[in-house]
C-alpha cells in the first residue's frame, strides 16, 4: 500500500526564532517547485524513489564500490576513499550551516496558512540531519566523478574519440540532475541545497580521486578512521558546550514526519560518521590481508561481482538493535568494516581458490 500523507495537514502556526530570522523567499520557491514536481510527475513516483535510493551515500559502498572494483581495482578503492571523506565533510558542513528541510519547514514557518502546498511525504523523506548541503547530491557527485573520469579516460585511450569519451560525462550530468530532482520531489531538500551539494561534491571528487591511498600501511587507515571519529565527537561536544543544540534537526524531523516509523536511526548524523570511519578502516584491513588484491580474468570477476553483491545485500539487511544507541553505532561501524573485506578479500579469494582448483583438475 502506498503510505503517504499531505504535509499541509500538519501545518500549525508555530514559528521558531531560527526560522523566523531566515529569509523565506528561496525556501518558498523550493516548496512550490516540489509541489509542481509532485503534481506533474506524480505518476513516476516509484522512479523518483529508485533514483533517490541510488543517490543514497550508502549506495556508494554497497553498489558502486563492488561494480567499480571488479572493473578497475584503483577506481574501486577510490570510490570507498572518496565516498567516506565526502560524506564526512558533508556531516561537518551540515552542522555548521544549519540547513532546513522542506518537510519540516512547511509547518514550522507558518507561511502557508492561507495557501497550503499540495505535497506529500514519502518513506525516504524523514531524514534527521540538517539539510544543507545535500548529502545525496554531494556524495553522488564525488563518487560518480571517479567512475566517469575513469571510464572516459579508458574510452579515449582505446578510441581516441573525444566525442565518445565525453559520453560518460553527459550521463554524469544527467544523473546529478535526476538525483537532485528526486530529493526535491520527496521534500528532503531545497533546490539550493542540491546545487551546493553537487558543486562541492564535484570539487571533492576531483581532489580526492588524485590522492587514493593505494598500498598505504594499515596504521594510516587506523589513524585516519579513529582520528576522524574522535575529532568529530570533540567537535560535537565543543559546539554543544558553546550552547549550540545539534539535535535540533532530529526534534523537528520527529515532530513533522507524518509516519514515525519513517524516522530511522541509520539516517542520523552519527550513523554517517560510523559508516565512513568503518569503511576506511575496512579498506585498510582489506589491503593488509591481501596487498594488491587478486588477479582474476573477466569471467571470475563477473562471478565475484555477483557473489559480492549478494553478500553485501545480506550484510545491509542485518537487523541492528536501536537501543542502546551506542550499541547500534558500534555494530554499524563493524558492518561497514566488513564491506571491503567481502569485496576485496573473501569473495575473490574463494573464487580464485575454486577456479585454480578446477584448472588443476
Amino acid at each position: 500500500m502506498n503510505r503517504r500523507r499531505r504535509v499541509c495537514s500538519l501545518c500549525l502556526p508555530t514559528q521558531p526564532p531560527s526560522i523566523q530570522s531566515a529569509p523565506p523567499t528561496g525556501h518558498m520557491g523550493g516548496i512550490w517547485m516540489a509541489e509542481s514536481l509532485q503534481q506533474r510527475t506524480g505518476s513516476h513516483e516509484k522512479l523518483w524513489l529508485v533514483v533517490t535510493h541510488l543517490g543514497d551515500p550508502k549506495a556508494a559502498f554497497l553498489l558502486v564500490f563492488p561494480f567499480t572494483y571488479f572493473l578497475s581495482k584503483r577506481a574501486g578503492l577510490a570510490v570507498v576513499w572518496v565516498a567516506a571523506l565526502t560524506e564526512w565533510f558533508n556531516l561537518v558542513f551540515k552542522w555548521m550551516l544549519f540547513g532546513e528541510r522542506p518537510f519540516w519547514w512547511i509547518g514550522e514557518s507558518g507561511l502557508f496558512l492561507n495557501k497550503q502546498p499540495q505535497v506529500h511525504q514519502f518513506s525516504s523523506t524523514c531524514e534527521t540531519g540538517p539539510g544543507s548541503p545535500s548529502g545525496h547530491a554531494m556524495v553522488t557527485a564525488a563518487v560518480w566523478w571517479v567512475v566517469v573520469s575513469t571510464l572516459g579516460s579508458y574510452l579515449y585511450s582505446r578510441t581516441h574519440s573525444v566525442l565518445l569519451s565525453a559520453a560518460p560525462y553527459l550521463l554524469y550530468v544527467l544523473m546529478l540532475v535526476a538525483v537532485g530532482l528526486s530529493r526535491i520531489f520527496i521534500l528532503a531538500h531545497f533546490p539550493h541545497q542540491v546545487v551546493t551539494g553537487s558543486i562541492t561534491g564535484l570539487i571533492l571528487g576531483i581532489i580526492l580521486s588524485r590522492r587514493v591511498p593505494e598500498g598505504r600501511p594499515l596504521l594510516f587507515f587506523f589513524s585516519l578512521s579513529i582520528g576522524l571519529l574522535f575529532s568529530t565527537v570533540l567537535l560535537h561536544t565543543g559546539l554543544q558546550q558553546l550552547g549550540i543544540d545539534l539535535s535540533w534537526s532530529i526534534a523537528l524531523a520527529k515532530k513533522w514526519c507524518s509516519h514515525q516509523e519513517w524516522i530511522r536511526l541509520d539516517t542520523a548524523p552519527f550513523s554517517s560518521l560510523t559508516r565512513d570511519c568503518g569503511a576506511l578502516l575496512g579498506l585498510g584491513l582489506a589491503q593488509y590481508w591481501k596487498p594488491g588484491g587478486y588477479s582474476l580474468a573477466w569471467a571470475p570477476r563477473a562471478l565475484c561481482l555477483a557473489f559480492s553483491s549478494m553478500g553485501l545485500y545480506h550484510v545491509n539487511r542485518l537487523p541492528l538493535p536501536i537501543k542502546p544507541q551506542g550499541l547500534f553505532y558500534g555494530l554499524f561501524f563493524v558492518k561497514f568494516i566488513i564491506v571491503p573485506q567481502i569485496v576485496i578479500v573473501l569473495v575473490p579469494g574463494l573464487v580464485h581458490l575454486f577456479t585454480n582448483k578446477t584448472k588443476k583438475e
